[in-house]
């Protein structure tokens, strides 16, 4: 159905920025809440997005970006989507999963091996079948970003053994996976607002967090972090999410035009993640990092502890949703 929406969508794009100014694009003001700061390529994403909508509207819309959490944490931003007080928020899934569980289904750890994986998951059937989950929570998911595989910092020691994390205090998304499968691993995992975090390694309220290298560095978490063990225990997606009760607000052209232009910064935000990815991890070398990988012995250590995670939360989830990913997963790499 999602597919077949987005063709027709597609070709009414193309018709609509063959002409000039349509009747059906009103003069509007998209504003985006973003956790992260705008040297993330998650700007460039916005970027591209917003090039793409000058484009298509003539210039009738306005898009302002809002970064650091300045509107609120990404919960309280989508909160304020579903009431209809705020237009976009781009968030990761993880925050979420007490509005719609199945979004927990990409917190399970190791689930994706590669970045191809998760494009061919998030962009295919089943994205469309989590992506037409949230209407009824009041909101739409426009596209599917790239938040990437999340690794290990702390202050305390090189992580290079399950051991090593024997009560580290780390901070982990307001997440019960994520604080389910820290606790499993022997952490004081400690659920908090992405805001918040910087302070709380500044102060030493907490040992430990985990994102993706090029967070990491744009957060400038090197700063306050002596060591970066590369785990990559999780690959979490982010969602451009747009109020439904403003969404409903808007003609079917501009929604075609919505969802094309996600879909455009989505492409050029990937892009961006994964080039920006090997210099972040070497720039935070050069800051002074102790950087180091997991052994495979040790990588199958962590793996077979975190199984039961899995079949803990199958059932908050969601089994369907669970199995339908898994056979997702099994048949294209049989393909």
């Amino acid at each position: 159905m999602r597919k077949a929406l987005l063709t027709s969508m597609a070709a009414a794009f193309a018709l609509s920025t063959a002409m000039p100014a349509l009747a059906q694009v009103e003069e509007r003001t998209i504003r985006i809440s973003n956790g992260v700061n705008e040297d993330h390529p998650v700007g460039d994403g916005v970027d591209a997005f917003k090039a793409c909508v000058d484009e298509a509207t003539d210039g009738a819309w306005t898009v302002n970006a809002f970064w650091g959490s300045s509107l609120g944490d990404d919960l309280d931003a989508t909160q304020q989507l579903r009431s209809g007080t705020l237009e976009a928020v781009i968030t990761s899934t993880s925050p979420l999963v007490g509005i719609e569980p199945a979004l927990g289904v990409f917190d399970l750890p190791f689930l994706f091996a590669n970045e191809e994986e998760a494009d061919a998951i998030l962009d295919g059937e089943f994205g469309d079948y989590v992506s037409d989950m949230m209407p009824e929570h009041n909101l739409v998911n426009l596209a599917w970003w790239e938040n990437g595989f999340r690794n290990l910092t702390n202050s305390v020691r090189p992580v290079e053994s399950v051991e090593d994390l024997n009560g580290m205090r780390v901070r982990v998304m307001q997440n019960n996976i994520f604080l389910d499968t820290f606790e499993t691993l022997g952490a004081n995992a400690t659920p908090m607002a992405f805001g918040e975090v910087f302070t709380a390694l500044e102060t030493g309220a907490i040992d430990a967090q985990e994102n993706p290298f090029v967070t990491i560095d744009t957060s400038q978490f090197y700063e306050v972090q002596d060591y970066l063990s590369v785990t990559r225990h999780a690959y979490t997606p982010f969602m451009f999410l747009f109020s439904k009760p403003v969404w409903d607000t808007y003609s079917e052209e501009e929604q075609n035009i919505l969802v094309t232009c996600a879909e455009q910064g989505r492409d050029e935000q990937r892009r961006v993640s994964r080039e920006l990815s090997d210099q972040s991890l070497a720039k935070l070398r050069e800051s002074g990092m102790q950087v180091n990988e997991l052994s495979e012995e040790e990588q199958e250590r962590i793996r077979e502890q975190v199984a039961e995670v899995y079949e803990r939360h199958a059932e908050n989830i969601g089994p369907e949703v669970v199995e339908r990913m898994q056979t997702a997963l099994e048949e294209m790499r049989n393909q």
